[in-house]
């Protein structure tokens, strides 16, 4: 496979790309063209089809596509000129060489996830982790795939597990600082925080918000996926229950930022923190991994409302 940031002026390329967007338009001489957005995991790349005849297949916007076309270079951007193109059929590509992805191993993430329930003491919650991340087979299959949202922070393949596992790992670090804490009852909040994010946005390659997401939303998901699955425990006990809602729904921390609930207890108060602050990091690594080499400053960003400065000295 051929990838967007190895293509060259002048190649002749054969290769599958991700059609993220697809345009009809019409020349000043009203022929009619198509222009697109093509996509890989390494970058998007700007395509025309000027002539259109049968070996220009029928194919929509977030299709797979495979395509042949030559290389050109316009406005100082790499551009494919198309001549010809058909939908792939799903034997013919991994989803995840087309969209953003985690750097970290997705299955060794899991693992290490997983490995935490070992060491949960309270029985029913234990059953509870197990129930979600062990038994229910379309929970782990969604949780390794997911983004933890459309567009603010880890909004990648796998960046729902990645997201949730380092909030893990940050409350597992808090519950041992301050010993009065509930450590099994932090860890059980952790992992299912977002968990509802596995239905509130859609799969790669649209990672878009669900009606259902759009309805009710990941946090409301989340309280209802935790009483459907400790109803299905025998005596789970209902204040537990009270006590890990509580936590999920008050993990934005604020009323106006979401939250339907503020955090009363320590545990939920440790858990926003270590939410907020690990979306918040992910933001400053993104924005200072994309500033050029020799800047110090990236410029101001509107969701941080302030100007970033890199750590170099």
């Amino acid at each position: 496979m051929v990838y967007i940031k190895d293509l060259k002026e002048g190649e002749q390329v054969t290769s599958f790309f991700l059609c993220a967007n697809k345009q009809v338009l019409k020349t000043k001489a009203n022929k009619e063209y198509v222009s697109m957005k093509l996509q890989d995991k390494t970058g998007m790349l700007d395509a025309k089809i000027w002539d259109m005849h049968n070996e220009i297949g029928e194919f929509s916007e977030k299709d797979f596509v495979k395509v042949e076309g030559m290389v050109i270079t316009y406005q100082s951007g790499k551009q494919l000129n198309v001549y010809r193109i058909r939908k792939a059929e799903a034997h013919e590509y991994n989803v995840e060489d087309f969209v953003p992805k985690t750097e970290f191993d997705i299955d060794d993430m899991y693992n290490e996830f997983v490995g935490y329930i070992d060491s949960i003491k309270d029985v029913n919650i234990k059953k509870l982790a197990n129930k979600f991340f062990v038994e229910d087979e379309e929970i782990k299959d969604q949780l390794k795939k997911h983004s933890a949202a459309k567009s603010m922070h880890h909004n990648y393949y796998g960046g729902l597990l990645e997201h949730t596992l380092s909030i893990l790992k940050i409350c597992d670090f808090a519950a041992g600082n301050y010993p009065f804490v509930n450590r099994d009852l932090l860890l059980i909040s952790a992992m299912l925080h977002d968990i509802g994010k596995v239905y509130e946005l859609s799969q790669f390659p649209e990672n878009d918000y669900t009606d259902h997401g759009q309805l009710i939303g990941h946090i409301v998901i989340a309280v209802e996926l935790v009483t459907k699955k400790a109803g299905e425990i025998k005596d789970f006990p209902v204040e537990l229950m009270n006590l890990i809602k509580h936590s999920i729904l008050s993990h934005h921390g604020q009323l106006e930022y979401g939250s339907p609930k503020v955090p009363h207890t320590v545990e939920a108060m440790i858990l926003h923190f270590a939410d907020n602050m690990d979306s918040k990091v992910k933001v400053f690594e993104d924005v200072v991994k994309q500033a050029k080499e020799d800047d110090l400053w990236t410029g101001y960003h509107r969701l941080m409302q302030r100007n970033i400065r890199t750590s170099k000295y």
